[in-house]
């Protein structure tokens, strides 16, 4: 089995007085997707926020291929392969498809081929290279989402955390959002993904892990998860329709 590409351990940490990881523990391995689940409250965004140095861990620590890279800045994460795109919406709605591709690169080290990089975004999105000239503001909720993806890939990440990429969309679009992230899994890319959708996530994950009160339950091969009646009965039902932590 290979080495994890991602390694978190023993992490405590939180906002205030409030403590919301608590020993959370696990590894993710390389060229698959990874899908936190857990109910309301179990700390699934912010160990995405501690693991992007959005937030100051109390204890514990970070290794990502094979480098101690815990509270380091976000800089320094994306120049070291780790990307990560946040619930909601998250684009410049008045710039063009193409110039809010090109912001992907502001932390690029110097010496990259940029414009190469975001034509290699563009053919993983026709439907943005159609549209690359117009406003972000016109497009679909679904677009926004994959224009959020395509500029996250522009420093060709190894590892792509994303949070809620279903939250507004059809279920078109998820069907389309998700086939991009199996087809990155599929080019080697690292995909940690939290969503609200439980079940349809671990069905196209390679391992689950079931997260709560800030303390890893469980981690496994997706479909034993989702086959797991405890798990089922716990996570999949009424509590995995709630947005997550």
């Amino acid at each position: 089995m290979s080495d994890p590409i991602l390694s978190v351990r023993n992490l405590v940490g939180g906002y205030g007085k409030m403590t919301i990881l608590n020993g959370t523990t696990f590894a993710v391995p390389p060229a698959t997707i990874t899908t936190i689940i857990g109910p309301n409250g179990a700390g699934k965004s912010t160990v995405f926020k501690a693991i992007f140095g959005l937030l100051k861990l109390r204890e514990g620590k970070i290794s990502f291929a094979g480098r101690d890279v815990t509270n380091l800045s976000q800089r320094a994460l994306l120049n070291a392969g780790i990307c990560y795109v946040p619930q909601g919406r998250n684009i410049f709605p008045e710039l063009s498809v193409r110039h809010n591709i090109e912001l992907g690169g502001v932390a690029a080290e110097k010496g990259l081929d940029l414009p190469q990089r975001i034509e290699k975004a563009l053919d993983l999105f026709p439907a943005l290279r159609r549209k690359s000239a117009q406003q972000a503001s016109t497009l679909s909720g679904g677009e926004q989402k994959q224009l959020e993806i395509a500029r996250s890939l522009l420093l060709e990440p190894k590892l792509v955390l994303i949070d809620e990429p279903s939250i507004g969309l059809s279920p078109l679009m998820v069907q389309q959002t998700f086939g991009i992230l199996k087809s990155l899994r599929d080019r080697g890319v690292t995909i940690l993904m939290i969503e609200q959708n439980a079940r349809s996530a671990l069905e196209i994950s390679d391992i689950g892990i079931v997260l709560e009160l800030g303390q890893t339950r469980m981690t496994d091969k997706a479909e034993r998860i989702l086959n797991d009646p405890r798990i089922g009965q716990l996570f999949l039902g009424g509590a995995m329709e709630d947005n997550a932590a």
